[in-house]
């Protein structure tokens, strides 16, 4: 659950600088034109009292000129807008899209997560089943998991619905996880930042309305342009000149999954008895 909101909140910074992105130009297009309606009116009222006023055919109720008057509020909105457009980016911004990105990747692996955990506690009588069998270390004691796995089969049988959820959930996780990776390790380099900016600029658009992705099968993060001209790539194995090496082996990932908190607190690590009802915990579990 922790773990969960810290990418919730992730996702929520990227996309809110993508929002600023949008609404400099929106505010400068909106205060600008707020101003010039007042003007029109204002343009409109004296031009036709030039004509009223020289002919004695026509006058107002003495309020018409207040409907045409330029208010502090708009003046204030309209500077500010000004202001902002120093920062605005007319092609938007590699590394707000990669970001954005990652964090819609991160949002899609925790909804895998959300699977995989379910399903793995709908299949944990097998930890019940493996753990009982391994133990039994007499005859006695093997009668004992004959009775117990006879009469429960039911309880215990995996359903193969639950097999392919259990198996397509990983498949998700690790492909999110893994793009969301790599559209983060790109973004965190300033030169293949740059270099997709340009791509940008080059092809005359908004980054944000073009394919971003990531394939495990080039090894690389590109951007696929509207225009129909070549993507933009950077690799993500080392091999160009940024020297992106994201690349890890299953051993290291692993490892690193042994330190996690999902494992930790999880049924392998703390055992079936200790994880289902914090009874009979071992040294490993707490």
């Amino acid at each position: 659950m922790q773990m969960k909101m810290k990418t919730t909140v992730l996702a929520s910074l990227f996309l809110s600088s993508s929002v600023a992105q949008a609404s400099e130009l929106d505010d400068l297009i909106a205060s600008s034109a707020a101003i010039v309606d007042q003007i029109n009116t204002g343009i409109l009222m004296t031009g036709a009292a030039m004509g009223y006023a020289n002919t004695g055919t026509g006058i107002s109720d003495g309020q018409l000129a207040g409907t045409a008057y330029i208010t502090t509020e708009q003046v204030n909105a309209y500077n500010q807008a000004l202001s902002g457009m120093v920062t605005y980016l007319p092609y938007g911004s590699a590394q707000d899209y990669l970001e954005e990105q990652a964090a819609a990747e991160l949002e899609l692996m925790e909804e895998a997560i959300d699977d995989f955990t379910t399903v793995v506690v709908d299949m944990l009588a097998v930890q019940e089943v493996a753990e009982i069998s391994a133990e039994a270390s007499t005859p006695d004691e093997e009668a004992a998991v004959q009775e117990y796995v006879t009469s429960n089969t039911d309880a215990l049988t995996i359903d193969q619905a639950d097999a392919d959820i259990y198996n397509s959930s990983l498949d998700s996780i690790e492909g999110h996880a893994n793009a969301a990776g790599a559209f983060l390790g790109v973004a965190a380099n300033a030169d293949a930042v740059a270099f997709m900016d340009q791509g940008a600029m080059d092809n005359n658009t908004r980054i944000e309305t073009n394919t971003l992705s990531y394939s495990a099968s080039t090894q690389a993060v590109s951007l696929a342009w509207t225009s129909g001209n070549p993507a933009t790539s950077v690799y993500v194995n080392g091999s160009d000149a940024f020297n992106i090496n994201l690349y890890v082996s299953h051993q290291d990932i692993l490892t690193t999954g042994a330190t996690s908190e999902l494992y930790l607190t999880g049924p392998t690590y703390l055992g079936y008895e200790c994880f289902m009802t914090q009874t009979n915990c071992n040294e490993g579990g707490s």
